[in-house]
């Protein structure tokens, strides 16, 4: 019986940072139509969608999340025509392609902050959210995500705007109808180009407390910590009308109508940036399936990697998933270290096999399936324009971001070898590089390969129920349910064999290890097993 599930659930999605994966123009920095040279790739590492970082027309404060046109392509990255070349290609390969949606805020360069900055009076204005203050101070105790108050004073106007993240991202003034009508108008705008979803940034910050309440005080916050965590966000994160625009959008996209070549609108998708504990995320999914289809789930990126802490963070999110709703799971992003660099090279393989092998959607990033960690970018070559302004340096990117190393040459094939490519190449690039891997039956990459064509091929993998079967201080093994045969992985974190027992229900195969070669019932040290069962398909 065919899998009639949303392509979504049955998905692996892989994160596209243009700036960093393929340069086609020799200026060193990746672009769109160099993304469109690589995508045969992706089709062959085993992916099925493309989620592509913004690409718009921007002054590059955030490198990209600070928009003057939503609906445009940066000349940096290239021309629209080559997004919509990108799309189509995309498609021609079976992949589908979600882009950022940048909806909480705009640069305070876009014609719309220019106009409401100009004019107090004007119809912009309300567009973005203006406030006196008191008393010589801001409106409310609200901070900035990147460092010091959400507020800046404007004295051309005589008034504070706010702005989550930098001084150049004003909010946008969601709960004003003109704002939605117009960022409704960039979906539809992008959808008539043939995406097929969105995943949207900062989706927590979109509406504020109508009551402009302060936010209380965090009794938790150690004198060290992230300065942004002195306080608790109730009021300008969250808010429980959000759902509003939930409903707004997954309208928005169940009712536009299908471009040639395009999404069927019962299959459009939309992830979200969400950094929220498991209590707090799965409200996000709503009940009964109508809430947002991927809200992502950030956990791991913090979780302890510990087999008892991993299985309680997975049996969490499973206990308190709504009906309808759908798990999600990453490790790894453009703003954290890599998991390579987090867990080491051997650990990053059983993350990988743990990734792709529990119940959901699985996220991956670009690099990941090479293990690149991350690299060591030296002072006077620091580009993220946040770390450079800020001076925080837990906020820089860069070392995350490195250029994907493609080939033995020069410059790893990201760029000609007579260009400096935008950020540095780590000294190992040539060993890292897709063509040192991909012929190599050990490597990371045919890692990745096998187990993402393990997916697609066992049902127990992509649809079965999970189960956890042990969980102590160095082994976690669980099992994957399904009519059409059982799966059960088994990842040892630690540096000491381990011995694992099987359900004696079934019999078992062992059909992968994380290490070349194996021996069922035995992980050798940071060793992970894939065991199959009944009528499993060999991929």
């Amino acid at each position: 019986m065919p899998d009639e599930r949303p392509w979504w659930q049955t998905a692996v999605f892989y994160q596209l940072y243009p700036r960093s994966f393929a340069d086609s123009d020799g200026d060193g920095v990746g672009d769109l139509a160099g993304a469109i040279g690589r995508l045969p790739y992706l089709r062959r590492l085993g992916v099925d969608a493309v989620w592509v970082c913004p690409f718009y027309p921007s002054p590059q404060r955030d490198f990209g999340y600070d928009v003057t046109d939503h609906r445009g392509v940066d000349p940096v990255f290239g021309t629209v025509a080559d997004a919509e070349r990108l799309i189509r290609t995309a498609h021609d390969l079976g992949l589908r392609v979600v882009i950022d949606f940048i909806p909480n805020h705009t640069s305070d360069e876009h014609p719309w902050f220019v106009e409401s900055r100009d004019h107090a009076d004007g119809p912009k204005r309300d567009w973005y959210y203006w406030r006196d203050g008191s008393a010589g101070r801001p409106p409310t105790n609200w901070l900035s995500l990147f460092g010091g108050s959400a507020w800046t004073w404007d004295a051309g106007t005589r008034q504070y705007y706010l702005h989550s993240y930098l001084e150049e991202q004003p909010d946008l003034n969601w709960r004003n109808p003109a704002v939605r009508a117009a960022m409704d108008d960039v979906l539809r705008c992008w959808l008539d180009r043939g995406v097929d979803g969105f995943r949207i940034d900062a989706f927590r910050q979109l509406l504020k407390d109508p009551h402009w309440r302060d936010n209380p005080v965090n009794p938790d916050w150690p004198a060290d910590g992230d300065p942004y965590h002195r306080l608790v966000p109730l009021r300008s994160t969250d808010q429980d009308d959000i759902v509003m625009i939930i409903d707004e959008l997954r309208g928005l996209l169940r009712d536009h109508p299908r471009p040639p070549g395009g999404c069927h609108p019962g299959d459009r998708v939309l992830l979200a940036e969400a950094y929220l504990p498991i209590p707090k995320l799965v409200r996000y999914h709503g009940t009964d399936g109508d809430g947002l289809q991927l809200p992502s789930n950030m956990n791991l990126l913090t979780c302890p990697w510990q087999p008892r802490a991993v299985a309680a963070l997975i049996e969490e999110y499973e206990e308190l998933l709504p009906p309808g709703g759908w798990p999600n799971w990453l490790l790894g992003n453009h703003d954290r270290s890599r998991v390579a660099t987090r867990l080491g090279h051997d650990q990053q393989r059983i993350a990988a096999l743990l990734l792709l092998t529990l119940r959901g959607t699985p996220i991956l990033y670009y690099g990941e399936e090479l293990g690149l960690p991350d690299v060591d970018v030296p002072e006077a070559q620091v580009r993220d324009p946040v770390a450079l302004r800020t001076g925080r340096a837990w906020l820089g990117r860069d070392p995350a971001r490195m250029p994907m190393p493609w080939t033995r040459a020069a410059r790893a094939g990201f760029c000609a070898e007579d260009i400096e490519p935008w950020l540095p190449l780590r000294p190992d690039a040539a060993e890292l590089s897709v063509e040192s891997q991909q012929d190599d039956p050990a490597s990371t990459l045919t890692l990745y390969r096998r187990i993402l064509a393990l997916r697609r091929g066992v049902p127990a993998l992509s649809a079965g129920s999970y189960s956890t079967l042990r969980a102590d201080d160095r082994l976690l093994s669980f099992r994957r349910g399904h009519e059409a045969g059982d799966a059960v992985v088994a990842l040892n974190f630690s540096d000491q064999p381990v011995r694992y027992d099987l359900p004696a229900d079934r019999s078992w195969r062992l059909e992968l290890a994380s290490q070349h070669g194996g021996t069922s019932r035995l992980l050798r040290p940071h060793e992970g097993h894939l065991l199959l069962s009944g009528q499993n398909g060999k991929a």
